[in-house]
């Protein structure tokens, strides 16, 4: 690389999802300059990894800013949280009007939406860009979600979408989400999903394991046969990997990993979001609480010698509840992402976003955790009826979820019947089943809530935002409470 060589980015933070973008970035023929607060991690990138190609290590932060082209565009993967801050100040006062900072980490939304704000005080624009796809979706083709500062896109968007991931059709894995921390707030949800998915897959495998006793090969030969239908997904196609995994003795690897879960914040996070825009975001919260229950080993191994259970045995058709798993796994993902992108529509009321949805669905088709050919239809269910208020009511999905009604039930009832917890397989149903009932139990709760809180209640033969309140002891008076909707 000569002296005189300007970079088209600069990417910050030479862990693995940075080095990655940056050798992705270069084999896509852009020029890349990299620092690392860490000088040596940056000598020994571009005495290794980097070593006779187009990207260039700056050794301070100074250097760095001087090898870019104008408009600079800075790109910070660095642990969120303070870190971001803490770079974003230092770089500032070296930038010029114009010039663009992006955050690829996973940041809280609502951090990027004060960033942005903050960073557009000073004259410079600001992108916060979700990227999945983990270590080798970085390096071959990550799906990209960014949100920012709308008049920066047209500078990133030849580098963004050439260094994405690609549907078989050609399109790319990356587009303009909107406004702020829109970027961020979809690649949570992405996140959530994610959760959600991994955990009705546990379950799945559990039903399996303890409820039919099936063997790793077996039940690795299953997740191989759904890998080739509908369930096609990242996700299936892994487990259908570590399923049949062995070390060099000939054991299956996943007998000897512990049973307790970690969790970086991300679907905890969503689940939040969720409480705060009033969202019924039921499984993505049961998938963060599974993993929280599977963190207490200590508590569970002690109670599992105190409490007891049923301890049926599985005398039915084995092939045919193999069969209402796949089904029952398919209807919960269903309504898993419904939530999701529920979600996302009160997110994008309550902040200002235009949201493109169908858009998210192909951000999300291929590069990243959740890719699937589902994620297909979802796309379709969006260009058929751009205004559509639940994915369940798409013709498509309400059909597949009618199909796998009855075997959905049988799974979650012999799942109860046998002492074998299906939390956010169980939860999606029960969602269904609330979500297609014209009349739910509120009424009584309305009730309780205006008995001993003088709350009131709206009525069936009143126009909607008439509230009334009913003395029900004759000793409450006739004051009533303020309303509070969530």
């Amino acid at each position: 690389m000569t002296a005189t060589a300007k970079a088209d980015i600069g990417v910050v933070g030479l862990a693995v999802m940075g080095e990655n973008l940056i050798l992705n970035m270069e084999s896509k023929g852009f020029t890349v300059s990299c620092y690392n607060r860490t000088v040596e991690k940056v000598d020994r990138f571009m005495d290794g990894r980097a070593s006779g190609k187009n990207i260039i290590g700056a050794r301070s932060v100074e250097e760095f800013v001087q090898t870019l082209k104008r408009p600079r565009k800075v790109m910070i993967m660095v642990k969120a949280g303070a870190p971001v801050d803490k770079f974003i100040e230092q770089v500032l006062p070296l930038l010029e009007e114009g010039d663009i900072i992006i955050d690829g980490g996973n940041s809280h939304f609502p951090d990027t939406i004060r960033r942005t704000e903050y960073v557009e005080s000073k004259g410079l624009l600001y992108i916060g860009t979700g990227v999945s796809g983990g270590e080798e979706g970085a390096l071959k083709g990550p799906s990209i979600m960014p949100g920012g500062s709308p008049a920066a896109w047209e500078h990133v968007k030849p580098i963004f979408q050439k260094i994405s991931a690609h549907t078989e059709s050609g399109e790319p894995c990356c587009d303009w989400v909107g406004e702020n921390g829109a970027g961020h707030f979809v690649k949570m949800v992405h996140n959530g999903i994610e959760y959600g998915d991994m955990q009705m897959i546990c379950e799945t495998y559990q039903m399996m394991k303890e409820g039919l006793g099936m063997s790793n090969d077996e039940m690795h030969k299953v997740f191989a046969e759904w890998n080739e239908g509908e369930l096609d997904s990242y996700l299936i196609e892994i487990t259908r990997d570590i399923l049949g995994y062995k070390d060099e003795d000939g054991n299956y690897v996943l007998d000897q990993i512990l049973d307790t879960a970690g969790q970086k914040g991300t679907g905890k996070w969503t689940a939040i979001a969720a409480l705060d825009v009033g969202q019924p975001l039921t499984l993505i919260g049961e998938a963060v609480f599974a993993r929280c229950l599977s963190a207490i080993k200590d508590e569970r191994v002690a109670a599992s010698k105190v409490l007891s259970g049923p301890d049926a045995k599985f005398d039915g058709d084995k092939m045919q509840m193999i069969e209402d798993l796949k089904l029952a796994l398919y209807a919960s993902k269903i309504v898993s992402y419904a939530q999701g992108y529920q979600l996302m529509r009160a997110a994008a009321a309550e902040y200002g976003w235009n949201l493109n949805y169908g858009g998210i669905a192909l951000m999300w088709r291929g590069g990243c955790i959740i890719r699937s050919v589902f994620l297909g239809k979802i796309k379709e269910a969006f260009d058929n009826n751009p205004e559509l208020t639940n994915l369940l009511l798409d013709p498509f999905f309400k059909g597949a979820v009618e199909n796998a009604q009855a075997a959905w039930r049988r799974v979650v009832s012999k799942a109860v019947e046998m002492g074998v917890p299906t939390p956010a397989i169980s939860t999606a149903l029960a969602f269904y089943d609330g979500y297609r009932h014209d009349r739910l139990p509120a009424n009584l709760l309305q009730a309780q809530r205006d008995y001993f809180g003088a709350h009131t209640y709206e009525r069936v033969d009143k126009p909607r935002g008439e509230f009334f309140h009913t003395n029900w002891t004759g000793r409450g008076g006739d004051t009533a409470a303020s309303t509070y909707n969530v």
